[in-house]
């Protein structure tokens, strides 16, 4: 039977660290083991028959600002610092860092992040967070719209400091350059709690079709469209309902046609995903975004990208289902630590801003471990 290992993703990262030299780490980073597929392999390693599904968080995964929060791109990086960087409660009820370097997981068992020590502190990297303001410093300066290149309406967002910055990661539109460049089939729905969804679909259809981008103004000979209506997914205790325009599908007829019609999706579009459910399951995995998941489909690959995804279901904002048979309606609840790195990625978003390849070396590790997942159970 087909189905997913526990840690086939972390067992390949440090495969490909070991083995493939020829790769330049990120020039900064969490201090994760850096992805290393040598990009002379990206395009013969993969099935190129198989259709990839990418689904997209945005706030702190391609965008770095918040509207639901007012966060613009400063305080939105300094927040993201306290997620990634780890202390403890000593004995005498005082906090003590266990690391200074930011990493998506503990550096030892009883490390808790500083978010979740404390929540939301403003202005983290100006005061107990300062070992950390030279990190937000140079991927603020990393951030910078180029230049001597007049303000966009919506590609380039002007901080709290008066500088003005990119608003979509270029490391998003080098991810759609270079799928397109492999000749994969491919599409990519946004997946979000916030209200950004439609000044997105406006940004990305003004680069893809008008050439707007300063770095890339040769989005358009991608040929990719852009769905500008955006859709919702609502989950209650009777099922969940996805409808966008005039398409509406529901559980209530079985999981499967979510499934489908998610796979069948064409181009890039979005969800507006329903955060009062997630908050009313205490923000665990009970409530999160649903991802379809189908080991015995050969023709389709779901993966979904968030910043928020987690190992600790408790604490974690996708729903992954997969299905237990071929062509069924039945699917069981995944933990998180059994996807990660197959159909589920843990942004880092400040590799996601220093390296440009960043996304795409990401699916290219989700391929890799999801197939070898499949052998794997198969065998």
């Amino acid at each position: 039977m087909a189905d997913f290992g526990g840690n086939g993703g972390r067992q390949t990262e440090e495969h490909d660290e070991t083995n493939s030299r020829n790769v330049p780490e990120p020039v900064c980073g969490t201090g994760d083991p850096a992805v290393t597929v040598p990009r002379e392999l990206w395009s013969s390693n993969h099935d190129h028959k198989k259709k990839i599904v990418l689904h997209v968080d945005l706030n702190n995964t391609i965008l770095v600002s918040d509207a639901v929060t007012g966060q613009g791109t400063v305080a939105a990086l300094d927040y993201f610092l306290t997620t990634v960087t780890w202390g403890k409660m000593s004995k005498h009820g005082k906090w003590e860092w266990l690391s200074d370097s930011p990493s998506l997981l503990p550096p030892c068992k009883d490390a808790v992040s500083y978010y979740s020590q404390f929540g939301r502190i403003p202005g983290f990297t100006s005061a107990v967070g300062r070992r950390f303001r030279g990190l937000l410093d140079a991927h603020l300066d990393l951030l910078r719209w180029p230049e001597g290149v007049k303000e966009h309406k919506e590609l380039s967002v002007k901080g709290e400091d008066g500088r003005l910055y990119h608003w979509i990661l270029p490391s998003f539109f080098q991810l759609l350059k270079d799928l397109v460049q492999e000749g994969r089939e491919f599409a990519i729905l946004f997946r979000t709690f916030g209200t950004d969804l439609p000044r997105v679909l406006r940004a990305v259809h003004r680069a893809l079709n008008e050439g707007a981008h300063p770095l890339f103004p040769d989005l358009p000979d991608l040929k990719l469209s852009v769905n500008m209506t955006p859709g919702k997914i609502r989950c209650s205790k009777r099922g969940i309902v996805l409808s966008r325009a005039e398409d509406r599908v529901t559980t209530r007829e079985g999981e499967r046609g979510l499934y489908q019609y998610l796979s069948s999706v064409q181009g890039l579009g979005g969800f507006q995903d329903h955060f009062d459910w997630w908050a009313s399951n205490t923000f665990s995995i009970q409530g999160g975004k649903p991802l379809w998941v189908d080991p015995f489909d050969q023709q389709v690959q779901h993966i979904f990208i968030d910043d928020n995804i987690r190992q600790n279901d408790e604490d974690t904002i996708v729903h992954p289902k997969v299905f237990l048979d071929p062509g069924g309606n039945e699917t069981r609840i995944a933990c998180t630590s059994e996807l990660y790195d197959i159909t589920l990625v843990q942004n880092d978003l400040l590799r996601a801003i220093s390296d440009p390849n960043y996304f795409t070396q990401r699916v290219h590790i989700c391929l890799e471990n999801y197939e070898r997942n499949l052998q794997q159970g198969a065998g």
